[in-house]
């Protein structure tokens, strides 16, 4: 099956955003943790590999996914590839 160039362009365009989240959820993943011993000062009266590790991290990837369910609403509509409203 051949792609139109709006689907190409709509694919394109939601695989660098995936991909950008992606580089995001990496870096808060796995280098704020791996260098967080290093990270020795306090935010918010705890230690900030503490912190990262218990709160901060989360937050995060809960934005990270909020955002990621805004941006594919604003794309889908933007392309016509919306759901139907049941």
């Amino acid at each position: 099956m051949q792609l139109s160039e709006k689907h190409e362009e709509y694919w394109n365009r939601n695989l660098s955003l995936t991909m950008a989240l992606l580089a995001i959820w990496f870096a808060v993943t796995f280098v704020i943790g791996y260098f967080a011993r290093e990270l020795s000062f306090n935010f918010l009266g705890w230690p900030f590999s503490f912190y990262m590790g218990a709160q901060g991290s989360l937050i995060i990837y809960i934005v990270l996914i909020w955002y990621y369910a805004r941006r594919m609403r604003q794309l889908d509509e933007e392309y016509g590839v919306e759901e139907g409203e049941d």
